[in-house]
């Protein structure tokens, strides 16, 4: 049998459910139970019955799936596939908001890690930020740790006073203007569509930005027959899945995201084989952090 047969057959007996970013090398996604980007995930962890979760993802959403399953056995195939952004913002900073405004929010981008989360009064996801934000009784928004995310709340609900964190999704800053000025000289009239992690300039420089669902839906809605996609290079796969009559053109070639793609067939056959690299979360961390996810869960519905 080849490799992909071998994880089909083991994940049937073992009774275990393959959740998988769209990030991922595109032959992982093809052996998972449901490809989808955090959000997706995330409620999808929430209502599985299966007896183990393999997470093909990073650190933070094996983290959530724990937080949501705490009676279930999560495995990630690969304990070092990390989220720098995920740590980018500081527990004293959000000690310190709290104490300078009295009606504050601090909401949480579910790429964060646990520790952060348990500062959190509510996560939120790219494509249900807006949503959640616009929700919330308070005046006062601190927004971490993703500071580009935060700026495009920011501008669509004005109404709201979002203080921003300083962190950025290492992957997405490296599209520039300049990236977007040569796509549009290359592919004129071609709709440039970008992940709201990049940059507010860049973001303003595009035809539409959104969660990635958001971006692969644009994609098979939209007329057109060509698309520069700026996000993630992983993406592309479903997008040609679901759209195999469209041409799609990366923004840049350096949107690879290193961590995503430490996850491979092999290690995923691997982990579930072996029953490896299980995700722990601490239980006094996990009762904090798991109230801002449910909290999310059931304000996004």
């Amino acid at each position: 049998m080849s490799l992909k047969e071998d994880v089909l057959k083991l994940k049937k007996e073992k009774n275990a459910i393959i959740l998988a970013h769209y990030y991922v090398d595109g032959a992982v996604q093809d052996v998972a139970d449901f490809v989808g980007d955090s959000y997706a995930l995330a409620k999808k962890a929430k209502n599985t019955d299966a007896d183990i979760i393999v997470f093909a993802g990073v650190k933070f959403m094996g983290e959530s799936a724990k937080m949501l399953n705490p009676d279930k056995k999560v495995l990630m195939p690969d304990l070092n596939a990390d989220c720098p952004m995920a740590h980018m913002a500081s527990k004293a900073v959000i000690k310190r908001m709290k104490e300078e405004y009295e009606d504050l929010a601090v909401v949480c981008y579910i790429n964060s890690t646990a520790e952060l989360k348990t500062m959190a009064d509510i996560c939120v996801t790219s494509s249900n930020a807006l949503k959640i934000v616009r929700s919330l009784p308070n005046k006062n928004i601190f927004f971490i740790p993703d500071g580009n995310l935060g700026a495009y709340v920011k501008k669509q609900v004005p109404e709201k006073n979002i203080i921003l964190n300083d962190g950025y999704c290492i992957t997405h800053k490296r599209v520039t203007l300049k990236d977007v000025e040569k796509a549009r000289e290359e592919h004129p009239n071609v709709p440039i569509i970008v992940h709201p992690e990049c940059v507010n300039e860049v973001v303003e420089a595009t035809d539409f930005a959104g969660s990635t669902s958001e971006l692969i839906q644009y994609t098979v809605e939209n007329s057109s027959k060509e698309f520069v996609i700026g996000t993630e290079l992983g993406v592309l796969h479903e997008m040609q899945l679901k759209s195999p009559d469209k041409t799609f053109y990366p923004l840049s070639d350096k949107l690879i995201c290193m961590n995503m793609k430490k996850v491979s067939l092999e290690k995923v056959y691997d982990c579930l084989l072996n029953e490896t690299n299980e995700v722990f979360v601490d239980e006094e961390v996990k009762a904090m952090a798991e109230k801002s996810l449910d909290r999310m869960l059931e304000l996004a519905k």
